[in-house]
């Protein structure tokens, strides 16, 4: 072996672990021993095993709450039961964590050799999670970049456009706007002016018509220029975002 399987024999006996070791150590396999299922998680925490055997009655947590324990922190790892006190019960339960596979006492080194070998092997299903260490935010990162992307895009490509219409409009809302409040103040004042603003408002929308129409003739195109992009965008950022 390239590199050694590292085995973790968790029983409050120690002649179990040494067991485990003089067979396991000379096939390139490295022993680590606790005796209790704490110093087990504490083990597990520290670092990975390829492979976990663990006895039934211990002092404190059972080996079968430490099964249970494994296999959901780490549903890849590959636990065996070791037990002299089999029963149909245990059996069920552990089969429900997901263990894979039981070893009865006496222990002869076929029977922890063979062990070793069949858990080794044996594929363990692994459920679909997120990588560790990978928040939830960033698995979505590439699709809201590309998003943010065509935004910009978008943005860059109107510009010109609502530019243009910003010089063309503000100087005409704003000559409204001001001759608007003058008028109003006129005809507060001088109630005879009624019939001269009158006249000249229909006299400055004559003069206005060909103005008028000629704004339209040129904003038209790109106020229609403008409906489409944002369509064509909205559609776009529909279609990144369903992917």
């Amino acid at each position: 072996m390239s590199a050694l399987r590292k085995v973790l024999v968790v029983d409050d006996d120690p002649v179990v672990g040494k067991s485990f070791h003089r067979v396991l150590a000379q096939k390139g396999y490295q022993v680590i021993t606790a005796e209790n299922a704490a110093q087990a998680l504490e083990k597990l925490r520290e670092q990975e095993y390829d492979v976990v055997f663990t006895d039934i009655k211990m002092p404190g947590m059972s080996g079968l709450e430490l099964a249970e324990q494994v296999k959901a922190r780490r549903p890849w790892v590959p636990v065996v039961i070791v037990t002299g006190y089999g029963s149909t019960a245990n059996q069920e339960r552990a089969k429900a964590a997901g263990v894979a596979g039981f070893l009865n006492k006496p222990l002869s080194p076929d029977m922890i050799e063979d062990s070793v070998a069949h858990a080794l092997l044996k594929p363990t299903p692994v459920a679909v999670t997120q990588p560790r260490g990978i928040a939830a935010e960033e698995v979505h990162a590439e699709p809201l970049e590309k998003t943010n992307r065509l935004r910009s895009i978008a943005l860059f490509l109107l510009a010109p456009f609502i530019g243009l219409a910003y010089a063309v409009l503000l100087p005409v809302v704003g000559t409204a706007a001001l001759a608007w409040m003058g008028a109003q103040a006129l005809l507060t004042k001088v109630p005879a002016a009624r019939t001269g603003l009158r006249f000249l408002k229909n006299a400055g929308l004559l003069v206005a018509a060909p103005f008028i129409g000629l704004a339209y003739i040129v904003l038209l195109p790109f106020v229609g220029i403008v409906m489409l992009a944002w369509i064509g965008g909205q559609t776009l950022l529909a279609r990144v975002r369903a992917d």
